[in-house]
This record gives C-alpha cells, sequence and structure tokens, in this order.
C-alpha cells in the first residue's frame, strides 16, 4: 500500500525525518499492528520502531493497547493508525499556511517599499524616509520598490493553497 505524498510528509515531519517513518506506517496499514511485527517486516531495529511509533502517538496519529502476553508475562502494543487525525493536521496546517498567506498580502498592500540594489534590503516608506532613502548598511540609494508582482505571487499561492486544501479532505491512501 503506498502513502499520499501529503500525508509521508506529515509523517516526516513528525518524526524529523526518521528513516522508516513511512514503512512503519505501511506496516500498520498491511495488518502488522505489533511493534516487533514491525520491527520483523521493515528489518528496523527494534527501539527505532518503538521511538517512531510513540512520536506518532505523540501527534496523535497513533494509539495503542497494551496487553499482558501470558507465556512471558511482559507487556505488549498493538498499534493502530489514525487517518482521520493525519486529515486534520493537514488542513490544520493549510488552513496556518493560508492565513501566512493572507497576513502577507494584507503587509503588501497596505505598505510601500524602498530597496536597496546593492545588498537587497528592503524597507518600509516610514523607514527608509528615517534614513533619507539612503541604505544604511552601504550607503547606496534607497529606491522605489514595485510589489505588484508579490502581491500576484502571493494570492496565486493562496489559490493554490486553496485547491491543494480542498484535496486534502480527499487524502487517499493508494493501494
Amino acid at each position: 500500500m503506498e502513502i499520499d505524498p501529503a500525508v509521508e510528509k506529515i509523517l516526516m515531519d513528525i518524526t524529523n525525518n526518521e528513516e522508516g517513518s513511512v514503512s512503519i506506517i505501511e506496516c500498520i496499514l498491511n495488518g502488522k499492528t505489533f511493534d516487533s511485527e514491525i520491527a520483523e517486516e521493515t528489518e528496523i531495529k527494534l527501539n527505532t520502531v518503538r521511538k517512531i511509533l510513540y512520536k506518532f502517538h505523540d501527534a496523535g496519529i497513533a494509539s495503542y493497547k497494551r496487553t499482558k502476553d501470558p507465556e512471558t508475562n511482559w507487556f505488549i502494543y498493538s498499534w493502530k493508525f489514525d487517518k482521520e487525525k493525519v486529515s486534520d493536521i493537514i488542513s490544520k496546517k493549510h488552513q496556518r499556511n493560508t492565513e501566512d498567506i493572507e497576513k502577507s498580502i494584507k503587509y503588501e498592500e497596505e505598505n510601500m517599499f524602498f530597496a536597496c540594489k546593492t545588498n537587497g534590503h528592503r524597507y518600509k516608506f516610514e523607514k527608509a524616509s528615517e534614513f533619507n532613502f539612503v541604505c544604511p548598511d552601504c550607503n547606496d540609494t534607497l529606491e522605489y520598490q514595485d510589489n505588484t508582482s508579490r502581491i500576484v505571487e502571493l494570492l496565486k499561492e493562496k489559490a493554490d493553497s486553496k485547491s491543494t486544501n480542498k484535496l486534502s479532505s480527499e487524502i487517499k491512501y493508494i493501494e
């Protein structure tokens, strides 16, 4: 079973790109629920499997059931992956991204900017006028910067984000 790239990215973010994160979830989705089975199937050390599973648990995308092994009297853990929680995480991430883009659009629309051609530093009109339109770092002239293209870029990014957010609610685990 293959995992959607958006889900894969979330898994890697949760585990800080820990190797084996995706294959561990694939094992759970394929019916291997015990950490020892997952370690054996993926050929990843049992301690690493447990570490990753606990990261997933802390993020709320995996849960476990603890039972006692009647033969050894040791606790064994059966793991379950919560697909809905991953979809929620992706939706929230897209929501935050959209809000950030909207703030950036508002900031760009409400301000006039002046930039230094030498070092690329950009200043709002108020700050540029305090510096008498001279770059405080290199003493080069600050020139008006038309930010229309930046606004258009942000609007496109916002539209792309909205269409991606629609897709995130329809994430499928490809078989």
